[in-house]
């Protein structure tokens, strides 16, 4: 039983181990998210940091990605940029795979 016991609190661990790189993707996803955006509108050096903060906030109002696809798109909308909100969730799976390799590679 000790054999079973081993192998199922490995699992356990390593599933653990897989949330918290899958939030630490998703929430570096934001970051580089809400850089883009702020680079779209035109925000200033000062600004481009604090938005993306304001991105990354965002998602824990609700379970999922669609908060910060609402905030995104709707602040890109509301500056005037011309962008499809599948444009921004095309970018924000692309971003999600950029942040995975980055942390897979300790950057």
């Amino acid at each position: 039983m000790t054999t079973f016991d081993d192998r199922e609190r490995g699992f356990e661990k390593k599933f653990e181990l897989d949330q918290e790189q899958e939030f630490k993707a998703g929430a570096r996803r934001n970051r580089l998210l809400g850089e883009w955006a702020a680079g779209l509108m035109g925000l200033s050096a000062d600004s481009v940091a604090e938005y993306a903060k304001a991105v990354v906030k965002s998602d824990f109002e609700l379970p999922g990605d669609e908060d910060v696809l609402r905030k995104v798109f709707e602040d890109l909308k509301g500056s005037g940029v011309a962008i499809s909100e599948g444009e921004v969730r095309m970018k924000m799976d692309e971003l999600l795979a950029q942040a995975r390799e980055q942390l897979r590679s300790g950057e």
